[in-house]
């Protein structure tokens, strides 16, 4: 087998990607345009005596749907130097608002985080109700809350994290030998494309952390079942989707992704299922060698109440396959782009090489624990996800009712962006904001930025 062969073609995610382009234009005015008229109609007449952000005019119908370009991370930072830090616009159907500044984002957070406690839900999200199970879109209430505790008090407890290091230790070992073996097989002048052995290095951590099991074998022709279907799923979350825009629609779905994506997410489901019922039979045996983060959410047990006495089977199914998804493609882009500024950086890529050769030497291998003593390491991480957050916008809220913010009249069901990438660049948090340097988190104290 060809080291040098793509692995995979790594997919375009609703997190990591810039987006959209929305088609067929013609289909779409022919089935939008009555209900958007009377729409618009009603809305405007409900709307017109509050007082709502300012924002940039949009087209009859598609609004300013057309006008974020390639990159909407870029466009929406731009408005801001035109409307302001809180911007209104209208993406077809959807009310949307962006904020765009620290101190918004902070206000946003602090004093309107319940009133913006929904997630707005793609439609290929919605399939096999897959967004009621997930911990990142399930609507505020007892589930999330449980959810959420499990990971923070159950999972991610520091013995837990220690218990696993030599997990993780393997896992980027094998990340390493790839990548060198990869290296020598290229032809001069050409590189290796980091990022994907950093993908399946993850998409491998996270299959031994939740399932105690590799999930993919870089040097196999096809890959696990398991590994394919989350491909598919990330492939079609990340097409933008006219239904999306125009809700109405989906009961069309004109591009075809739901029906794409509830064929992918059944067989998906499937393969998790078949991992739960496996360990279920492991655990009435005696060959139960240690917890992994799947045995964690079969012995739960609630306090009954609001909370459930148990996680249901459906709920099992989509935390495996969030696990998968949510973490292997934003480690990777980290990576990514640590890498590229530290490579058009070089006095910062001396001073990691420095300070590794005075804290580790060459006599032996990085260990988790030596990460404490690296700083400046540290302060590039942060640095790359100042500039580069893998989720430029964030997962958009909802307003789960009319609401009033930094004085402006907020609808129930807007769309609120949070432009991660803005607020990482506001020059009025940050001494020059568009330069990649480390050292202003050098001196900062934890927690501070």
């Amino acid at each position: 087998m060809k080291m040098n062969k793509p692995l995979t073609t790594l997919p375009k995610s609703q997190a990591i990607m810039d987006t959209p382009s929305y088609y067929p234009l013609s289909l779409l005015l022919l089935l939008s345009l009555p209900p958007l008229l009377t729409f618009f109609l009603l809305r405007r007449r409900h709307s017109s005596s509050h007082r709502q952000p300012p924002g940039p005019p949009g087209w009859p119908i598609f609004g300013n749907l057309f006008q974020l370009g390639d990159m909407p991370h870029r466009t929406l930072a731009n408005l801001s130097h035109t409307y302001g830090p809180v911007v209104r616009l209208q993406l077809g159907a959807i009310n949307t608002v962006a904020i765009l500044s620290a101190k918004t984002a902070t206000e946003f957070f602090k004093s309107h985080d319940h009133n913006f406690a929904d997630r707005t839900i793609i439609q290929t999200m919605r399939v096999h109700n897959y967004d009621k199970s997930s911990l990142a879109l399930a609507p505020y209430g007892p589930y999330w809350r449980l959810m959420r505790r499990l990971v923070t008090v159950d999972m991610l407890v520091a013995k837990r994290i220690n218990d696993t290091a030599p997990v993780r230790r393997r896992c980027v070992n094998d990340m390493v030998s790839w990548v060198a073996k990869e290296a020598k097989k290229v032809k001069a002048g050409e590189g290796v494309h980091v990022a994907r052995f950093v993908f399946l290095m993850s998409f491998n951590l996270f299959g031994n952390l939740m399932l105690s099991q590799d999930m993919f074998d870089p040097e196999s022709e096809t890959g696990s079942d398991l590994f394919k279907a989350i491909m598919g799923l990330l492939e079609w979350t990340g097409h933008a989707n006219v239904a999306d825009v125009f809700p109405w629609l989906v009961w069309v779905d004109p591009q075809g992704l739901q029906r794409r994506m509830k064929r992918d997410m059944g067989k998906a489901i499937d393969i998790a299922s078949k991992f739960v019922k496996e360990r279920l039979q492991l655990q009435h045996s005696d060959d139960m060698a240690r917890k992994d983060f799947l045995d964690v959410l079969l012995q739960f047990q609630g306090g009954g109440g609001e909370e459930a006495r148990n996680i249901s089977d459906k709920d099992l199914n989509v935390f495996i396959l969030e696990i998968f998804m949510a973490g292997s493609e934003t480690t990777s882009s980290t990576i990514e782009w640590a890498l590229t500024e530290l490579l058009c950086n070089r006095n910062c890529l001396m001073k990691v090489k420095s300070e590794l050769n005075r804290v580790v030497g060459t006599a032996r291998e990085l260990e988790e624990s030596d990460i404490e003593k690296l700083p400046y390491l540290q302060a590039v991480v942060k640095e790359t996800l100042r500039l580069h957050p893998p989720i430029p916008l964030l997962v958009p809220r909802r307003a789960i009712q009319d609401t009033k913010f930094m004085g402006y009249y907020i609808p129930k069901d807007t769309q609120v962006f949070v432009n991660a990438w803005a607020i990482g660049r506001d020059p009025d948090v940050w001494k020059d904001p568009l330069t990649f340097k480390p050292e202003r988190f050098i001196f900062v104290m934890v927690g501070q930025r």
